[in-house]
């Protein structure tokens, strides 16, 4: 059975995260639970190589069209097409998963050879199109690293984003107090250059974990 990690976070209806671990300080450490739920194509072991989840059943890179910080729009399989891409659904206001998933992409990139971090493309699709405008977006990806590319979209145009990737729908859930959950797929899909997807990252995926897979995804073809 496949494993498919979920993330619910709370946030307020002004778009302050609420979280019992959310003091303004540096994000905490993501406390994620595995679900069975989702697609049947991804299982590991070491002898695929990869440090993340190696996908049993390849799949070529998804097709979906959204919009990205710019305005433009971003057909993310004819984007990202012959390059090494890894692909996070998540949002801004997310107080642990989000950012630190983010970070630790970004520090992996640093770590890798130049020509590597380079040819790596990051695109983050937001699962909260209604606070995470494009400015919104543009701003809180700059943070980790400038060249990630931030996506949004209408809630229909990412239920397909989200479909075409594989991956759990985004849910806001009412909770007491005027506020939401937003629940959404906690993993990261690594599509290597030869538009497959090879392998999928979860929430105890490390900086050196993504470090030494980066230059696999970019040398497969």
């Amino acid at each position: 059975m496949a494993l498919c990690c979920l993330a619910g976070c709370a946030v307020s209806s002004t778009g302050t995260a609420a979280h019992p671990a959310d003091t303004g300080s540096s994000p905490p450490a993501p406390a994620l639970a595995r679900s069975s739920a989702g697609p049947s194509s991804v299982a590991g072991t070491a002898a695929d190589g990869w440090h993340g989840t190696a996908v049993r059943v390849s799949r070529p890179r998804p097709s979906f069209t959204l919009a990205d910080t710019s305005g433009r729009s971003f057909d993310f399989a004819k984007e990202t097409a012959g390059r090494a891409t890894l692909l996070f659904f998540g949002y801004t206001n997310c107080p642990d998963v989000c950012p630190t998933t983010m970070a630790d992409i970004a520090a992996a990139k640093q770590l890798v050879s130049s020509p590597v971090g380079s040819a790596i493309m990051v695109v983050f699709v937001t699962t909260d199109p209604g606070r995470d405008t494009a400015g919104v977006l543009r701003r809180w990806l700059n943070q980790f690293d400038p060249t990630f590319i931030g996506l949004t979209g209408s809630p229909a145009q990412l239920a397909v984003a989200q479909k075409a990737a594989g991956v759990p729908l985004a849910s806001a859930q009412q909770v007491p107090g005027g506020q939401y959950d937003v629940v959404h797929a906690a993993q990261v899909a690594g599509y290597g250059a030869d538009n497959t997807e090879h392998v999928r990252y979860f929430s105890d995926t490390t900086v050196a974990d993504y470090a030494a897979d980066l230059p696999r995804l970019v040398a497969v073809s």
